[in-house]
């Protein structure tokens, strides 16, 4: 199995957002939004966003919504 973990990281490092999917093209299209809508000011401060895939539920952060699709 793999889970696509999107991560909205503000400049202290710490998880702003975060969300937990199954689905392929909805955590690539949740991460395009995510990244489009990050102003060039916050990108300039360190914001970032980060798409990964991890194998277990018990490997995405406490604090995700966890979608099962």
């Amino acid at each position: 199995m793999t889970i696509w973990v999107n991560e909205q990281i503000d400049p202290c490092g710490i998880i702003y957002s975060c969300l937990a999917c199954l689905d392929e093209q909805s955590a690539k299209d949740c991460y395009s939004t995510w990244s489009d809508n990050l102003t060039s000011e916050q990108k300039q401060e360190g914001w970032r966003t980060i798409l990964r895939t991890v194998k277990s539920w018990d490997e995405v952060p406490v604090n995700a919504l966890k979608l099962n699709y």
